[in-house]
This record gives C-alpha cells, structure tokens and sequence, in this order.
C-alpha cells in the first residue's frame, strides 16, 4: 500500500463496483451514501464514510474505508451508525457533490483522475439532489459497465 492517499469522502459498492462520493464539508456525502444504500438498486453496501483510502492498483482505484471508521456511517439526526460494509472495492465512477463546474448537459466522458486513474465524473451543481442524477446514470446505457 505504498501509494495510498487519504481522502475525504464516501464509497458504496453497487454491483461489482463503486461509487466514490466527493464534496465539501456539508455537502451530502454521506446523505447521499444511506440513500443509494437504502435504495432498490441490486447489491448496495457501504464501503467507508468521512475518511477514505484509494490506491491505483493494476490500472484500478481501490477504496478502503479507514480503519478506525470501518463500517460507520454518520446518519444525520441520528448520529453514527454500524452496517455491514465491503473491506475494499473497485471504483467505478466519481461523483462531486456541490460541484463548481457542474453543466445541465455535460459533455460526453466527463473524467476526472484521482491517483493517475481516469474514471468516469458527475458533477452535481451545489443545492441539486444527486439521487436522481446517480440512478439515471447507472440505469442508463452510459453508465452500465
């Protein structure tokens, strides 16, 4: 693991891979990982929330949640909670809550390249709910991979 990098944010596997949840403090990171968890999407689970570790490796980002947070999920108004949570995973795309240059149409293959990696990028306008954004795009050609 000596190219590991620390980072904040939230990962859930769904499928076979999963989605990295960037954002400013505040932003609905971790929201927006109970709300695709408890989704109908086909196998959802939490991989980590706050802190995050990624790591190229084979021409992959893996995730692993930090260990001293490994299976905690803040739930707002509720506090911390414990669930079930996969020790690593494969990351399938980014998105980026409260994002800057978010566009009504982005261009086709928005990217963004994390540890050398390019993955594919939403960008989500700051006050926009992802939910939707995040579901049409896994439901939709585009994002089936």
């Amino acid at each position: 693991m000596q190219n590991e990098t620390t980072i904040h944010a939230s990962a859930v596997a769904v499928g076979p891979k999963a989605v990295l949840i960037r954002g400013p403090s505040g932003a609905g990171k971790s929201r927006l990982a109970w709300a695709v968890l408890q989704s109908a999407l086909p196998f959802t689970r939490l991989v980590g929330d706050d802190r995050l570790h990624v790591e190229p490796q084979n021409g992959r980002l893996l995730v692993r949640p930090a260990p001293a947070l490994a299976g905690l999920i803040e739930v707002r108004g509720l506090g911390i909670r414990r669930l079930d949570h996969e020790p690593v995973a494969a990351v399938g795309f980014i998105i980026d809550l409260a994002a800057g240059d978010a566009e009504r149409v982005p261009p086709t293959g928005a990217e963004a390249i994390l540890q050398g990696i390019a993955l594919p990028r939403l960008a989500i306008a700051p006050g926009a709910d992802p939910l939707p954004v995040l579901l049409a795009f896994l439901g939709t050609a585009a994002g089936a991979d």
